[in-house]
C-alpha cells in the first residue's frame, strides 16, 4: 500500500520549453509547465473543455531526457509525487506553489524517433 501514497500520474502537453539548470557536481534540474485537459458535456449538450496547469520538476537522468527530447507542445506522460512549498516574493508576500517531482517519464513512440 505504501507505493500508492502520494503518487501522481499525468498525461498532457508542455506549455513551454523546459528550463534546464546545471549545478556544481553535475546535478541537473528540468522545470516546465504541463497542461492536462478534460472534456465533458453539460446538461444542455454543450461541450466543455477544462484545462489544468501543473508545475513539473525533474532531476538527474530524468532531467537530461527532458532536455534532450521535450519542447513546448510535446505530449508526455509523467509519474511522480506532489509537493508543496512556500517562499517570500521581493515585496515580502508569502507565496505558495505546488509541484510534481517526477521520477518517470513516458514518451509517445513518435517523440522517441
Amino acid at each position: 500500500m505504501n507505493t500508492l501514497r502520494n503518487r501522481v500520474q499525468l498525461i498532457g502537453n508542455l506549455g513551454n520549453d523546459p528550463e534546464i539548470m546545471n549545478f556544481d557536481g553535475g546535478k541537473t534540474k528540468a522545470k516546465f509547465s504541463m497542461a492536462t485537459s478534460e472534456t465533458y458535456k453539460k446538461e444542455n449538450g454543450e461541450k466543455v473543455t477544462e484545462t489544468q496547469w501543473h508545475n513539473i520538476i525533474a532531476w538527474g537522468n530524468t532531467a537530461k531526457i527532458v532536455e534532450k527530447l521535450l519542447k513546448k507542445g510535446s505530449e508526455v506522460a509523467v509519474e511522480g509525487k506532489l509537493t508543496n512549498r512556500s517562499y517570500e516574493d521581493k515585496d515580502g508576500n508569502k507565496k505558495y506553489i505546488s509541484e510534481v517531482i517526477i521520477n518517470e517519464i513516458f514518451l509517445p513512440r513518435s517523440a522517441k524517433s
